[in-house]
């Protein structure tokens, strides 16, 4: 819900360099930061959702899917998958609408739900995946099926246009994968080598953190590949083939990337031949984009961590696993510490520890496997200082997959749809939920004048939130009365610089300055000392970088704490 009001206390305005006097903006369109469960997108590499891409009418895609995914001239993100999957949604409105089979296919609300609508497709897979390895790792179908289909990460998070969605989709076929070489307990022969190269350079290249959650899947394969041959040749051609396919793929992404991030055309692929070795070699090393390498470089950096947030080492072990699986979360650490002092044990009592621990092909019932498909990528991605719960989605199959193997879970049935009711609420309503209906409203705002002889120019800078969409405001490609600037987690000194310098610009005649920001830092706006015009709460918005205190939730402004302000500022006259 919106809430509207007037108000306009006296504050002393700072003096500011001013901006350029015209509608463009004078910096890039969009700055980011981490993507988050309400919005898409992230700035710099530590993390991020997949960005829509479109064309023509619709945003275009450089300036929706921003080169910032890393710095400038080294995005951290593909192209590839956007494209695939945001942009295919949004070519399809457009083309619907071009054909007239509806005047209003393109608006923001299509356009936020038609990607959605193309992932909720793509996630019945998951289903399909649990049925397949349920049989193969001793787990009950029916059982495995319905803890995924109630698990708010399911409803919530694969129904999202998140890299970490795609990154779920791709090690659930990788472990179908791999998995296939194991029917009714038996040993076959392992296949498939060429299609698990494909899916593992296709998850690396989407996020570099896929190879945290292939290694036991790939070392599973390796073990069944080693133990069914009998000549090296026959060892050494499934590696060969998966190697090959892998190379080959990464080969496209790259490709793909280069022509997306640099606009280098096939003629200028072909070109480098001309030259000398050594002015290939310079060419390619200037033109060619790598994402996975510049995502790694970035991501190894602890200050640049540092921007998006440092959590303790531990965080996904103990918080965010239990935040996103619950008791299935608690389940698994149990078992797992049970299983490790049972291996501690044998290997006191025989002398060698290695003597009665599972090999890497699937044992008898399977469990310990499954624990390694659980807690390995965990242990993994602990080893980076930012932690945020969307990491750890793509580890939901092998959760299930264990908790419904010896009716481990039924018996917490209670608990656990308790669980996923509250987490769907927090994760799917509050939790960054002022964001979308923000954009909508701004949308509607950007666009009330559209058919004016004298459009406006609107300056929408985001601070403390997820950031926007900038695609949900539809804006054409070469419309430059809109800005979008993303503060991010700016500290107090910084923000209140930005909005002085645009609060006080008096060179733009007809600009409209908008600040959005949680109403827990709301106070903050009052001490930059500028003119508040008008604000407009939404509600409800929970920020966790940015939670509000107990005691204000039992006072009279409560919903302030759980809202999202649209603040304007300035000289300008339009109210919201």
């Amino acid at each position: 819900m919106r809430r509207s009001r007037h108000s306009a206390p006296a504050h002393s305005a700072r003096s500011a360099a001013p901006r350029p006097p015209s509608c463009a903006p004078s910096r890039p369109a969009v700055r980011g930061r981490h993507g988050g469960a309400a919005a898409v997108g992230a700035p710099g590499c530590a993390a991020g959702g997949v960005v829509p891409a479109a064309a023509g009418r619709l945003p275009a895609p450089r300036r929706v899917l921003p080169v910032a995914r890393g710095h400038g001239s080294s995005p951290c993100r593909t192209a590839v998958f956007p494209l695939a999957t945001s942009g295919v949604a949004y070519w399809v409105l457009k083309a619907l609408q071009q054909l007239d089979v509806c005047s209003r296919c393109v608006s923001a609300y299509t356009l936020l739900v038609a990607p959605r609508l193309l992932l909720t497709l793509f996630s019945f897979g998951l289903d399909y995946s649990v049925h397949r390895l349920a049989p193969v790792w001793g787990a009950e179908p029916w059982q495995a099926l319905l803890l995924l289909a109630g698990s708010y990460v399911t409803l919530v998070f694969y129904t999202r246009t998140f890299t970490n969605t795609l990154e779920g989709f791709l090690f659930a076929l990788l472990l179908v994968l791999v998995s296939s070489t194991k029917s009714a307990g038996r040993v076959t022969k392992p296949a498939r080598s060429p299609l698990i190269g494909v899916v593992t350079a296709a998850g690396f290249f989407n996020r570099p953190t896929f190879l945290a959650f292939a290694l036991m899947p790939l070392l599973c394969w390796a073990g069944l590949n080693a133990d069914s041959r009998k000549s090296i040749k026959a060892l050494i051609n499934p590696f060969w083939k998966l190697i090959t396919c892998a190379c080959f793929t990464a080969v496209v992404f790259i490709t793909a990337d280069t022509m997306y991030f640099t606009s280098v055309g096939w003629d200028s692929l072909f070109s480098f031949t001309n030259g000398s070795l050594s002015d290939v070699i310079a060419q390619v090393n200037h033109r060619v984009v790598v994402t996975p390498f510049n995502f790694l470089r970035y991501n190894l950096d602890s200050r640049n961590l540092a921007q998006h947030g440092s959590h303790p080492r531990v965080t996904h072990f103990v918080v965010n696993g239990a935040l996103l699986f619950g008791i299935l979360h608690l389940l698994a650490v149990g078992a797992g510490f049970k299983m490790l002092k049972k291996y501690i044990h044998q290997s006191v009592r025989v002398g060698s520890y290695y003597r009665g621990s599972p090999r890497l092909s699937v044992p008898s019932d399977g469990q310990p496997t499954l624990l390694l498909f659980y807690f390995v990528p965990l242990v993994l991605l602990s080893l980076f200082s930012h932690q945020e719960p969307r990491f750890l989605i793509p580890l939901i199959l092998p959760l299930v997959l264990f908790s419904a193997s010896q009716n481990r879970a039924m018996k917490w049935q209670p608990i656990i749809i308790i669980f996923n009711v509250l987490g769907a609420f927090l994760f799917g309503c509050l939790h960054q939920g002022g964001l979308i209906p923000c954009l909508f409203h701004l949308e509607h705002l950007v666009h009330s004048l559209e058919a004016s002889n004298h459009p406006r120019c609107y300056t929408l800078l985001f601070a403390h939130t997820y950031m926007p969409p900038r695609s949900l405001l539809n804006i054409e490609k070469k419309d430059t009365h809109v800005e979008v600037i993303d503060m991010a987690g700016s500290e107090e000194e910084t923000l209140c610089q930005v909005v002085g310098q645009h609060a006080n610009n008096g060179t733009c005649g007809d600009c409209h300055f908008l600040v959005i920001i949680p109403g827990t830092v709301r106070a903050t706006i009052s001490k930059c000392g500028v003119l508040l015009k008008n604000e407009t709460l939404i509600f409800p918005h929970l920020s966790m970088e940015d939670p509000p205190q107990i005691s204000f939730l039992f006072s009279e402004n409560w919903r302030s704490q759980l809202g999202l302000y649209i603040l304007q500022l300035g000289r300008a006259q339009q109210s919201l």
